[in-house]
């Protein structure tokens, strides 16, 4: 391959093709998001968030103002966006004008400005993917570990970590709980409620079994074990309870002694609150609150957004003739392999996505996974 002769000039990008681009991708996120009756909308809610009796009513009051916050939350990024965008072709329109030395002393500013841009038009169109009624909201998820005695509890708690530090990463709030430890390393299961826009859209791409292979940490004499957890995840609806009828009869309350990975207000009473739903089986648990009575009200608030999300399921099985079985924690039901020992693998078997940067999923890089996911579910719904 012929070398460039010394102090050639490198063979710059394209910036005005490529600002082109990002400027069609911005029309494109006015479009899917859209501006038009955004902003409408953001002028409707700003009178309505101003009424003097606005918070007469406590909840329409936050549902105005969550609506306000993220129209205007949305109004504002693709201001930004447009603006950073003009900036960018300004600056390329003067460098032009100089013509050479102009160009080659603006492209490290040019090629960061374009970076950035589509980075952040990344991060947007992932929106254009959500179409679920309740992707928007938080989440509550579950997390149980399945087959693989030990070390399938000791993955039980890799995995709340996992997601605990994704969450972290995208700057959402967690709440752990419930965190059931295992006999004797890891946990049985735990319970954890993300707070942040599209946490459900997100997490929801998790749901299923995952299953880890790896040379034992458990075992005398260091042989490869493969084992099992599973994410559930359940749309957050802070009002469900009201929705939903619950009867008194149907319950069983029992209390019990904190203990695990519960928060650091845990107390050494017999606060903790375990709520099964006898009709349907459902068991919610609470431990991270100061008291019986909190941990029961946010068992409640748990148990009425999980009967609300199973209505939902069976309308959509009466409708669609899709239901199934749920699939035990064990061989052929995994949605994804994280492949330790011999190799180093991660793998989305619904998707093909996959990464030999075991160690950066397993702290929390989860985002591509759940892009392709989300992309691989709008084909596969298209098709």
């Amino acid at each position: 391959m012929a070398r460039p002769e010394p102090g050639a000039p490198s063979e710059r990008p394209n910036f005005a093709e490529q600002l082109s681009e990002l400027r069609v991708r911005l029309s494109a996120a006015q479009q899917y998001l859209r501006l038009s009756d955004l902003v409408a909308e953001l002028a409707e809610l700003e009178t309505k968030i101003a009424e003097p009796d606005l918070w007469s009513d406590p909840a329409k009051a936050r549902e105005a103002t969550t609506r306000y916050g993220r129209a205007k939350s949305d109004v504002d990024l693709l201001a930004d966006l447009a603006h950073r965008l003009s900036d960018a072709e300004e600056l390329l329109e003067i460098a032009e004008l100089e013509g050479e030395d102009g160009l080659a002393s603006v492209a490290a500013d040019l090629a960061g400005a374009v970076s950035a841009l589509e980075r952040a038009f990344g991060d947007l169109e992932l929106r254009s993917l959500f179409a679920g009624e309740h992707d928007e909201r938080d989440a509550i998820a579950e997390i149980h570990a399945g087959a693989g005695g030990t070390d399938a509890q000791d993955w039980a708690e890799m995995m709340l970590r996992m997601y605990l530090r994704w969450a972290e990463r995208r700057g959402f709030e967690v709440e752990v709980d419930e965190a059931s430890p295992g006999q004797e390393a890891g946990i049985l299961s735990a319970t954890f409620l993300v707070k942040g826009r599209h946490a459900y859209g997100l997490l929801a791409a998790e749901r299923g079994v995952h299953r880890l292979v790896r040379m034992s940490p458990f075992d005398a004499q260091h042989r490869r074990q493969t084992s099992f957890a599973s994410l559930d995840v359940t749309p957050w609806l802070e009002d469900a309870v009201g929705e939903i009828d619950i009867d008194d009869k149907d319950l069983r309350i029992d209390t019990y002694r904190s203990s695990g990975a519960g928060g650091q207000h845990v107390n050494v009473t017999d606060s903790a609150v375990r709520i099964t739903h006898l009709p349907t089986g459902i068991v919610v648990s609470c431990q991270n609150e100061r008291s019986q009575h909190q941990n029961k009200a946010k068992a409640m608030q748990i148990l009425g957004a999980k009967l609300a999300d199973r209505q939902r399921e069976e309308r959509r099985a009466r409708l669609d003739a899709l239901s199934g079985p749920q699939s035990d924690v064990a061989w052929g039901n995994q949605i994804r392999s994280y492949v330790l020992a011999p190799y180093q693998l991660v793998k989305d078997l619904r998707t093909g996505y996959e990464t030999g940067n075991v160690e950066a999923v397993l702290d929390g890089d989860l985002d591509e996974f759940m892009a392709a996911f989300l992309r691989w579910q709008r084909e596969h719904e298209a098709s």
